[in-house]
Parts: structure tokens; sequence; C-alpha cells
């Protein structure tokens, strides 16, 4: 440093004047900068990178009930003293502090964890310290082992504990005091090899060490705990409208309520419901999304609001308020959440646009400007204006859409295009349900930019779509999975992999045909603990677009009312019901950042493991990504990382099929045809019994 650009100065007094304090300090530019000096100087420990953290702080991380958090930091301090570093963590409203003493790793770099264990907030930091004394005992070992240590390092030794027998009580005070007793003995020269070699005077220490002088990180971080089902659940969408049970009748919520068992059969514990809302009657739109619609034409249920009521009212053919609670109730005791739509938007003829107009953007012309996304044209949509003067009202009553429906015993919430409303308002409406309500689960439908979603998920979205529709290589696939889970984006955005929605049919599913639907089933269940399909259109395999180059579904049921026949020979229920089995059954695939892909020499075919941290639990998938061809190769697995012995053979049993194989070795042969496009493989490691007697783990 350049003496002639430094000037410190301590406090002087002469002469009965106290001169005022300054210290500058010159940048790489020259330029000085005053630094005040710190409330406490002796203070010697830097705690610093604290990980997991997001955006400085600013926003939490996320994890449901039971989870672990893994927190890591950067400890050290001048010289070469011993640092020591405790994690501290509290739920919220909490005043006192739970401790985890931090584990030393390499390059100053530190670890510990800790389990939430209650729904809403909590935080964690971490704190550090100078251990003068291990500093001693680490020092004393080499000069005993150098035969230097003499009777003065005894009773340095000595004061250090005296000092910790002070902070201790009862029967470790006690003992903190004997130590410090024989220590200072004259002849204490001689438990120099019991001070050397004796485990109980560190860990009397270590209960009670000199924290007079701690460092502690420089802010607060926090965790969201949801409940278990934010990180691990299974969704089926469907039209109640079309849930007759037989053709030409508009299906009611009493249908829906029949329809629970088969729901149930195939594993899904969340049924999702586009807006049961009345359907406007203006510029309301036909079949296939025409402009004008005919006679008996239902409209999208997207479109909200009618003279019959608004965004708390149900569609009168669909049922009442007490068919919605007999629903809620019903599918509660199958195991079975309700998920509704909620949609903050208006039809033209919808009560808010009657009584509040001045909540919608208004044109020169006189007119309500609809929504747009040019050359796209909704008509019978009409967006809120969040910059109109009346907006504190219009939160207000926005959120309490929500609250109507949490008091109706709706839990889960799947939220239309999230990205085209304000961030501020989501970070507080979800901020103050989840004060009132923190077991309320939310899904953004944000099909936008990665940087948007991300900051929806920061700001209290559960859940999210992604982009896993439209990544059918082995390329696209494991770049992708490498995005969602080797960064700090898996700290805080939970991804729902949904191969279809009724807004989206894409290529690979029109020109793929049974075994596209089949692979991406097994890819969407086993990469996330959360997806969902779209029915029963997926298991029944629709494939026709509306046309060419489409990705909207030909006859959509957005637009007119559908009878599925769900005894169809052909459909995929029996299959979904076994992958979301093997979901239930394996705990591997309740986390996302397990995901392991390995080598195989055809790119065709995908192959990952996931595994418990103790390597215990492994499931081996392998999926053929070609909807029309067979296609093979060989696996090469890494068996030490899986903690398999490759000098014996070790056993794969196919859940799917149950088909049981005995592999030797990292390479192995698999072949998939198309219309069997995936293995789930369970990892069977050999083991020798007590009685020498050899079985599959």
């Amino acid at each position: 440093m350049n003496v002639d650009n430094q000037m410190m100065t301590d406090p002087v007094e002469t002469a009965g004047t106290t001169f005022a304090l300054s210290v500058q300090v010159s940048t790489p530019t020259g330029a000085a900068v005053a630094r005040a000096k710190p409330m406490e100087g002796r203070s010697r420990a830097i705690v610093e990178r604290v990980r997991p953290e997001i955006d400085a702080g600013r926003f939490p991380i996320k994890r449901t009930v039971g989870q672990r958090v893994a927190v890591d930091a950067h400890v050290f301090t001048d010289g070469h003293d011993v640092v020591a570093a405790v994690l501290r963590h509290r739920n919220a409203g909490e005043t006192q502090w739970r401790e985890v003493e931090m584990t030393p790793l390499y390059n100053d770099e530190w670890t510990a964890e800790f389990v939430v264990d209650q729904l809403g907030a909590c935080e964690y930091t971490v704190v550090a310290w100078v251990d003068r004394f291990f500093t001693w005992h680490r020092d004393f070992q080499k000069r005993a082992a150098a035969n230097q240590a003499a009777r003065v390092d005894l009773l340095i030794g000595a004061e250090l504990i005296a000092d910790a027998a002070k902070r201790a009580a009862g029967s470790d005070r006690v003992a903190l005091e004997s130590w410090a007793a024989r220590l200072s003995n004259v002849e204490a020269i001689v438990h120099t090899q019991q001070v050397c070699e004796d485990s109980e005077l560190p860990r009397l220490m270590k209960r009670h060490p000199d924290r007079s002088l701690v460092s502690e990180y420089d802010r607060v971080l926090s965790v969201s705990v949801e409940r278990e089902r934010a990180g691990f659940s299974t969704w089926y969408e469907m039209f109640p409208r079309s849930a007759a049970s037989e053709p030409g009748r508009h299906g009611t919520l009493a249908d829906v309520e029949a329809r629970l068992p088969y729901v149930a059969a195939m594993g899904f514990d969340v049924l999702y419901l586009p807006p049961i809302h009345p359907i406007g009657r203006k510029f309301r739109k036909g079949k296939n999304n025409v402009t004008t619609a005919e006679r008996g034409d239902v409209g999208s249920p997207w479109g909200i609001g009618s003279s019959e009521g608004g965004h708390k009212a149900i569609h009168p053919d669909l049922g009442t308020i007490a068919d919605f609670r007999r629903l809620v109730k019903a599918a509660q005791h199958r195991g079975i959440e309700l998920a509704l739509d909620v949609a903050l938007q208006c039809a033209p003829d919808h009560p808010y646009v009657q009584d509040h107009p001045d909540w919608f953007r208004q044109r020169p012309d006189g007119t309500i400007q609809y929504a747009e996304n040019p050359p796209k044209k909704y008509q019978d949509i009409y967006p809120f204006d969040f910059e109109c003067r009346d907006w504190r009202a219009l939160w207000d009553e926005l959120k309490s859409i929500f609250d109507y429906w949490i008091a109706e015993g709706v839990k889960i919430f799947r939220v239309d295009n999230p990205h085209t409303k304000p961030f501020a308002f989501w970070e507080w409406c979800l901020g103050e349900i989840r004060r009132e309500h923190p077991d309320v689960l939310f899904l953004a439908e944000a099909f936008t930019r990665p940087k948007i979603m991300y900051r929806l998920a920061k700001l209290g979205f559960t859940q999210s779509y992604t982009y896993f529709a439209w990544r059918n290589t082995k390329q696209e696939l494991t770049e992708y999975m490498a995005e969602l889970t080797k960064s700090n984006v898996h700290e805080f955005f939970y991804p729902n992999f949904w191969p279809n929605t009724p807004d989206i049919l894409t290529e690979y599913l029109q020109v793929g045909g049974r075994p596209a639907f089949m692979a991406r089933l097994v890819l969407a269940a086993t990469l996330s603990p959360n997806y969902g399909i779209y029915g029963p259109p997926f298991e029944h395999c629709w494939t026709a677009p509306r046309e060419p180059g489409s990705e909207e579904y030909r006859d959509s049921e957005k637009y007119q009312i559908h009878y599925h026949d769900l005894d169809r020979p052909d459909s995929l229920r029996d299959f979904i019901a076994r992958v979301n089995e093997i979901r239930r059954e394996q705990t591997v695939l309740r986390t996302l950042d397990n995901v392991h892909f390995h080598a195989v020499d055809n790119d065709q075919l995908i192959c990952y493991t996931k595994s418990s941290p103790d390597k215990r639990e492994c499931l081996l998938v392998v999926v053929n990504l070609d909807p029309h061809h067979t296609q093979s190769g060989w696996i090469d697995l890494p068996l030490e990382a899986l903690d398999v012995d490759d000098e014996h053979p070790y056993q794969v049993h196919d859940l799917l099929s149950d088909a049981r194989y005995l592999w030797n070795g990292r390479k192995n042969f698999v072949q998939l045809d198309p219309h069997v496009p995936a293995h789930i493989f369970q990892v069977r490691r050999r083991v020798r019994s007590e009685r020498d007697f050899e079985y599959y783990l």
C-alpha cells in the first residue's frame, strides 16, 4: 500500500482536547474513501459467502417440512489461530437460536445442516470466533511432540480452562476446575501426555467456548417452509363440463365426483380443474377458437364472468356451491386435493366491468382494451389495469378471490399467466395469503423467459410450469436438468413437468403417437418430483393439431364439450397407474437434484440414475427417445459412485415389467422397442448374509 495515500489516526487527547478520528484508504483510482472504525475491532474471525443465499438474502430459499438445509460458508482469520463456527437457525417468532457446530472441509470452507420442522418462515445465519483454547491445545501438542513443552505453556492452558469453568455449571464446572488446578500445579509438567491424549478436556471446552469476540454474518437468511405436497405432487387436469358419463350432456361437479375413483386408481393426488365460473356471452369464442360463436357453443372457461356472477361464482350448468363442497370432501377422502385455476381477467359482461370500469384500460374511442398478443386477439377477455388510480382496491379485491376459495377448502391454486401481472402485486398477495394460510400452494402457469419464471418463484409461487414439453433430445434434456439442478436455481424453483396441457400439443406427441406419450410420461415422472398430465387426451393419446404447425388441439376442449370413453382398450391408464405407483414407492424420486446422467453410445437412448445420499437406494432409468424405431446401445455406469462392487454381478429389476437381469461391470447392453420405450430399474447390490447366503439388496 502506498503510505503517501493513506492516513490513519487513533483518538488523541492533548491538553484536554480530543481530536476526531479519520481513516483514509486509497482506491485503485486514487480516490480516498473514509472508513469508520468497527464497533469491535478485536473480532477477528471472518464469515463470508454463506450459501444457500438468494440475491444477497433478498429472497428465501425453499424447503418442505422435514427436509434438510445444508449450509456452507467461508470462515477464516488472520494468522494461524484456530477458528470455530456454528450455524444458527430458528423458526419465525422464536427468540432463541438453535445451533449446529460447523465442520471444516478444505480451503477455509465449512459446512453444517439443519432440518426444517414447521410450516412458515425459518431463519439462519453463521457466527464464528477465534478459539484461543484450541489454538493453545494444537500448539501444545506440537511442542510436546518435539519435547519443547514447558510449565509456562501449561499455565497458559490453565488460565484458559479456568475462564471456561466460570462459564460452566454443574459437573462440567467441577471437571474444568479440576483440570485448571492440575495444570497450575508445580508438577504440572507430568500432565503433558494426559493433556495431549485425553479427549474429555476438548469436549468440555467445546461446550463452553469463549464467544466474547464473535463475528456474525452480516445478514440473516430465510427459508420458506411449505408442506410436503409442495415438493412432491402428481397432477391430473380435466374439464368438468366434459365429465359426463354419456355423450351429449354438459358435465357437472357431481360427474367429477363420480370420476374420482378413476383419477385415484391412476395414482394422482392433485385434481386440477380449469375455471369453473360463469362464462361470458359477449364476444364468446366458438369451436376451434373461431371469432363468432354459434348457437350452443359453450365458450372458453377462461372468459370468466357474466350476469350469473364472476370469480366467486360457479357456472350454473356445473352445479352449486353445495356440490363443490361435496366434491372437495369426496376428493380428500380419496387422498386427492382439488386445485382451482385462478385467471385474473374478465369477460366483457363480468360484474367487475359494470361495477368498476376504472379497473380496466379505456381506449380513446371509449371501448375497453381487450387482451392481445399480436397478431392474436382475445376479444372475449379484458385484462385488469394494474396501473389504474384505484389500484389498492383492485389488489384487495383480487386477493379476496383466493380468500373466498380458501374458505371453501381449496389449498392449491394454478394461476393463469402470472407473468402478465405486476411482480409487486404477487409479492404482496402471496405474502399475505401465506402469512394467514402457510399451507396454501401456488402453481405458476408461466411459459415465459427464465428470469421471469425465477422471479415469480422467488416472490412466492410454490411450483412452476417449465420448458420440459419442448426438451426432447438427449442434449436438450440433460442441459435443461443441469440448469435446474446444478445452480442455486434448485434452492427456490420447484419445476412441475407437464408433457401436455390444453394449450400445448407438441410436435413430438403429434408425430410420435402412443410410444411418445409413454416415453414423455416416464421422463416427466422420474426426472421431476412434481409432474402432471392433461387428461383424458393424454391417456387416450390425442395427436391431431388444429392445423399443421399448430400446438393447439383440433376440436379443443377449451371451446367445446367432449365425451370421453374411459374404458377404451387403447388407454394408457394402466401404464400411468404403474408409473405413479413406482413414484410413491421409490423415495429417490421425491428429490430433484439427485439426478446423474450416464453415457450411452446411442443418442436416441437417455440414461440416468437417482440415488439416496447413502446410495442404498438407486433407480436407473433408460428411455428410448425415438418413438418409431427400436434402439439399442451400451450403457457405461460409474459403479464406484453407485456403491456397486464391479468385481461381482449385480441385479437390475425392471419395475415396469418385473423382469430381472444380472449385469456385470460398467458396460451393459440395453434394447428398447418403441412400444415399451423405457426401463425403470431398481439396482440391487450383491450381499452376503450371516449364513453365507448371497442375495441382492
